[in-house]
């Protein structure tokens, strides 16, 4: 039986509501759709090249797949070298940027430390590498590092004062200590007492992440991506 005269115009207001519903939908960007794209190259030393652990448990490898998970489409390349001091990572930053970094998390100076170089000489070699990388317009975040206590008060300090002095300066957006809940803890630490375990990793990754959303988030509002 064919629909009454008022049926059908009772039926047009609906149709023309779950049409509407359907557009607004369709124009939305579903939750997890990629907010923006780029690359973050993860600068550093053996804490970032992932010293004794499968190349997927260190932090930039746990770091992408995170981001990813929350619809940020970033890819996040390991430039982390075993060994390497802050002069080390001065002399290859012009070869971090062949790999058109839109952001660079800089962690260095933890082997200066444990070799006992003048923190003076390790803030002028991090100071150059990033005002090398701010002027290719990288977005810089700094990964802040401490040192153990027995080197000495004055040196510790003048250390870990290091961070948030160039932070300041150069108005980077600061990790204020990259081994936070990580350092000191025997089970979340290989048997040096040094490199992360894959689960130390993991909790740097939560540590890291914020910090690398802010970054990634100043840039989309610069229309950087």
């Amino acid at each position: 039986m064919k629909p009454s005269l008022i049926g059908q115009l009772y039926l047009i207001p609906i149709l023309c509501w779950l049409l509407a519903i359907g557009a607004a939908q369709s124009h939305a960007a579903p939750s997890s759709s990629p907010r923006s794209t780029g690359i973050i190259v993860a600068v550093g030393d053996s804490l970032t090249a992932g010293f004794g652990v499968n190349e997927e448990e260190a932090y930039p490898a746990q770091l992408e797949k995170k981001l990813r998970s929350a619809g940020y489409d970033w890819q996040v390349v390991n430039a982390g070298i075993s060994g390497e001091t802050s002069s080390g990572t001065l002399l290859r930053v012009r070869w971090v940027m062949k790999l058109k970094p839109d952001i660079v998390i800089l962690e260095t100076g933890a082997n200066d430390g444990l070799r006992g170089i003048d923190p003076a000489v390790t803030r002028k070699n991090m100071d150059e590498t990033i005002r090398i990388l701010k002027q290719q317009n990288v977005t810089v975040v700094l990964a802040g590092m401490k040192m153990f206590r027995n080197l000495g008060q004055r040196y510790t300090q003048g250390f870990a004062a290091n961070y948030p002095g160039l932070a300041k300066k150069h108005d980077l957006i600061l990790i204020p200590f990259f081994l936070q809940g990580v350092a000191g803890i025997p089970s979340l630490n290989q048997s040096d007492g040094i490199h992360p375990t894959a689960e130390g990793y993991r909790i740097i990754t939560d540590t890291i992440y914020p910090y690398a959303r802010k970054a990634i988030e100043g840039n989309m509002r610069q229309g950087k991506e």
